[in-house]
């Protein structure tokens, strides 16, 4: 009777954990031991689809740029984040997308104007323009929590080239950390440094890609942005690149996201993989998850 009873508790147990983890959402890392693994990750391959939250997400009143933005992302899915560092007027890099911390933040003006003692009492706005309890982050600090779970990808805002390949040496983030760069020779500079850098560069249309080709990049270190939207003069890209092994992304964050129902934007998410791209970078990763579950 005691065994009969072990055993109906034991049973009992792994029945609570199961529906525990229909209700409950763990963390899904990116977690890559060496840049060759990273590499190998975003290689293209047919069917491949990766999320990218853009700025981390503006869903369910999180602010944008923040790490609880980014760890809510990652209880629903893997994913990547496409950040944001500007410079303090004491040379400290944090995270903000504008020039200006009056829509993002609860102060006015710019953001160069304040020392990073200033900025730290702020407190962060959501999409609506609600204040949060949470604050402005450093990028040293967000490099640091990314380790292990994901990969930044650092927009180029005001940061000098040369400072943002330091951070990530200082860091060794190599595997986890990318630069976005505009043009072949900002690419080239990154490689420069180390040729380890992975880069996602921006190639919108032919002129840019013939200028790609030219150039002698490795083709297995970098994803390519081609643009915000779905349309015909893509399947040269997506022909070319993934050819080589590239991966191609777009970016729905000013145009698909702004449609007006979830199931419009959900409809044009599931149109973006099915065209060609293999990742798709929006305010809405979760639910870009979602809909290509």
């Amino acid at each position: 009777m005691k065994k009969q009873f072990s055993l109906i508790g034991l049973f009992y147990f792994f029945f609570q954990l199961a529906c525990f983890g229909q209700h409950q959402s763990l963390p899904t890392y990116l977690n890559f031991q060496t840049v060759e693994e990273m590499y190998a990750y975003f290689t293209f391959a047919p069917g491949k689809k990766i999320v990218s939250g853009h700025r981390g997400t503006t869903e369910n009143g999180l602010p944008e740029n923040s790490i609880p933005g980014f760890e809510a992302v990652l209880a629903e899915t893997p994913a990547i984040f496409e950040i944001d560092p500007r410079l303090t007027k004491d040379g400290v890099a944090v995270l903000i997308h504008d020039a200006t911390l009056d829509r993002t933040t609860t102060g006015t003006g710019k953001v160069a104007d304040y020392t990073w003692e200033e900025l730290k009492k702020l407190y962060l706005k959501d999409a609506q323009g609600n204040v949060t309890s949470y604050r402005i982050n450093t990028l040293d600090e967000v490099i640091a929590w990314a380790k292990g779970k994901t990969i930044l990808n650092l927009d180029k805002k005001d940061l000098p080239m040369e400072m943002t390949a330091e951070i990530i040496r200082k860091h060794n983030a190599y595997t986890w950390v990318w630069a976005t760069v505009h043009t072949t020779e900002q690419a080239k500079f990154y490689l420069s440094k180390n040729p380890k850098h992975y880069l996602s560069i921006h190639i919108k249309d032919q002129v840019a890609l013939e200028k790609f080709k030219e150039a002698g990049l490795p083709y297995d270190r970098m994803i390519a942005y081609i643009g915000p939207e779905i349309k015909a003069a893509n399947k040269e890209m997506y022909a070319f690149l993934n050819e080589k092994g590239v991966m191609c992304m777009i970016s729905s964050a000013p145009t698909y996201d702004k449609l007006s129902t979830k199931e419009e934007r959900a409809e044009k998410y599931r149109a973006v993989f099915s065209d060609g791209a293999s990742i798709l970078e929006s305010d809405f990763p979760i639910e870009v998850a979602k809909s290509i579950r």
